[in-house]
């Protein structure tokens, strides 16, 4: 139990410097960090339940979206303003190290296998966005064209 809430909390913090580092308006940082943190949180579950890193981090990535675009109605601000803090701490930094280590000692067999981790996390990232998005855009043009 104890990792885990380090974990929520090094989300949390790494979603807020990544907010101060854009300079996101005060007003707005404490829920672009929370998002870093549930965001996380629902990873850990779905990769708890489902066993399976892709889905896992999918899941956490169209999470992030929506997130992102529900506070950016609620909150009257861009979605990217949210979604960038809430992204980080999916991204596959360790995974992309370990490959490059991997690659420049010659262990090509570990590095194949840490590229594709690393893969499946890009790609999931990209996947579960996209569609969040999509679906938003879908739901922009109905809106519009009932009017």
């Amino acid at each position: 139990m104890n990792e885990i809430l380090i974990q929520l909390i090094t989300a949390f913090t790494g979603s807020l410097g990544f907010a101060l580092l854009f300079h996101l308006r005060r007003r707005l940082l404490a829920c672009a960090s929370l998002g870093g943190l549930l965001t996380w949180a629902v990873y850990l579950a779905a990769e708890q339940m489902l066993n399976n890193i892709f889905i896992a981090c999918l899941l956490a990535s169209a999470f992030a979206a929506l997130y992102s675009e529900i506070l950016a109605r609620l909150l009257k601000a861009p979605a990217t303003v949210f979604f960038i803090p809430t992204i980080v701490p999916l991204i596959p930094g360790s995974t992309l190290y370990y490959t490059m280590h991997h690659a420049v000692q010659n262990d090509w067999l570990q590095a194949k296998a840490y590229a594709f981790l690393t893969l499946q996390y890009t790609l999931s990232i990209a996947i579960g966005i996209s569609f969040i998005w999509a679906l938003f855009y879908m739901l922009r043009k109905i809106k519009q064209s009932l009017r």
